[in-house]
């Protein structure tokens, strides 16, 4: 019983900077007449006004902002690209922020580019191995072999959550150095609307670090079941 006690309130503790990133994101995503524009439009406007050439703004699919360096692409969902809220204009100023990193070869955006597919990879390997399981236990018949592969999957899954962490600080810079100061100095807000698009940009910076405690929480899970 107290194990269970500790384990809901430690899923409890994972689970809220998730929550909150959520919260926030939807608080301030209501239209307001007073927005001078979408988020795309302020997206096309700072490619334009940074010189960001060969960089262009796309739809994409709900909750799947982000910038593609790849297809040299800022990408925002629907409610962000083409609705005038502060979620959309701070999370199009977000996604600039990295179209900028890129563009002037900061080495901080070096961490995104070196991680993120290796944090990807590493969960999705250690899922899949977990997920194998039965199949390995029948062919493996080893109660020390099935541990050795039980402990792979969550060591993966781990250092895939360890890997989220690392681009913390890229995603800091995008929110705080470079889409907070544009946002600031070029009048696109009023000035009371500033600590909400705090408050937003910070949401969007530890959007990857709510993904890693979500990783945890989800090796969490793993263990209860092979407890059993």
């Amino acid at each position: 019983m107290p194990f269970i006690v500790i384990g809901g309130i430690l899923a409890i503790l994972v689970y809220l900077p998730s929550f909150w990133v959520r919260h926030v994101i939807s608080k301030y995503s209501t239209e307001l007449e007073d927005i001078p524009g979408t988020g795309g439009e302020l997206a096309n406007h700072l490619i334009k006004r940074f010189e960001l050439e060969g960089i262009r703004v796309e739809e994409t699919d709900p909750m799947r902002d982000h910038f593609d360096p790849k297809d040299k692409a800022v990408r925002l969902s629907p409610d962000n690209y083409n609705g005038k809220s502060l979620t959309g204009v701070a999370i199009a100023a977000h996604e600039v922020g990295h179209a900028i990193q890129f563009h002037r070869q900061e080495k901080i955006f070096e961490l995104r580019s070196r991680y993120l597919p290796t944090a990807h990879y590493l969960n999705q390997a250690g899922v899949a191995i977990m997920w194998s399981f039965p199949v390995i236990g029948l062919v493996l018949r080893s109660p020390f072999a099935v541990g050795m592969v039980i402990a792979l999957s969550l060591l993966l899954q781990l250092a895939g959550a360890f890997a989220y962490l690392i681009i913390l600080p890229e995603e800091w810079d995008a929110s705080f150095n470079k889409a907070l100061p544009i946002l600031m100095e070029g009048d696109y807000v009023e000035e009371h609307q500033i600590p909400k698009i705090r408050k937003i940009l910070k949401a969007a910076a530890l959007t990857y670090f709510a993904a890693a405690l979500a990783n945890v929480l989800h090796i969490g899970r793993w263990l209860l079941i092979l407890r059993r």
